[in-house]
């Protein structure tokens, strides 16, 4: 995996998310009740607190929980909730451990469809349904993950030319159409309240 993308808005936070498939898994993990620039910026800032210039989810499964924590929360916070997302992050990467090796790509390497890739994601720590389609359609659409049947597993998410989620943002432009795209969402979802 060595794509550049454009989640994060900063060139060394994006190039990390680019080359590593745990950086970007972590990513998805903290896209949540934060701004899309701040959660998948949190990778890269975890790495550069550790001292090392990717994650590893063998060092983070085993890292002191309080210590882990407290890496997240120093200022400027990782994310809002650092202390809950820090054991969210611990939790995947011992998941990747125990299944995977700690080899975060072994989720999406030698899947035969978009369905087994669908289940392996929604099967990680505080991946749920959405979350896993959102990341099926980022690896389909921009790390060109494209197992059988990947666009159909991945939802709407994986419909082309679609400005749904993180999976359709290239760039500042992309970013404003999926920002316009959930606001009319939310919208239309409390008119229907």
């Amino acid at each position: 995996m060595n794509t550049t993308l454009r989640l994060a808005q900063q060139p060394e936070a994006d190039e990390l998310l680019g080359r590593s498939p745990l950086a970007a898994l972590v990513g998805m993990l903290l896209d949540q009740q934060v701004p899309m620039e701040w959660a998948f910026s949190g990778p890269y800032t975890i790495a550069r607190r550790m001292g090392a210039d990717d994650l590893d989810a063998e060092a983070i499964a085993a890292y002191d929980p309080e210590a882990f924590a407290e890496l997240l929360k120093e200022k400027p916070a990782v994310h809002r909730y650092p202390g809950s997302m820090a054991k969210r992050i611990q939790q995947l990467c011992g998941f990747l451990v125990k299944e995977y090796g700690g080899d975060a790509a072994g989720v999406w390497t030698e899947v035969a469809s978009g369905a087994e890739l669908f289940s392996r994601l929604k099967a990680l720590p505080g991946f749920g349904e959405q979350k896993a389609r959102i990341f099926l359609a980022l690896l389909g659409k921009q790390l060109g993950v494209r197992p059988s049947g990947w666009r159909e597993a991945a939802g709407a998410y994986g419909e082309a030319g679609s400005f749904r989620s993180v999976a359709d943002i290239t760039g500042p432009e992309s970013l404003a159409k999926v920002r316009a795209y959930k606001q009319e969402a939310k919208a239309a979802a409390r008119a229907a309240k």
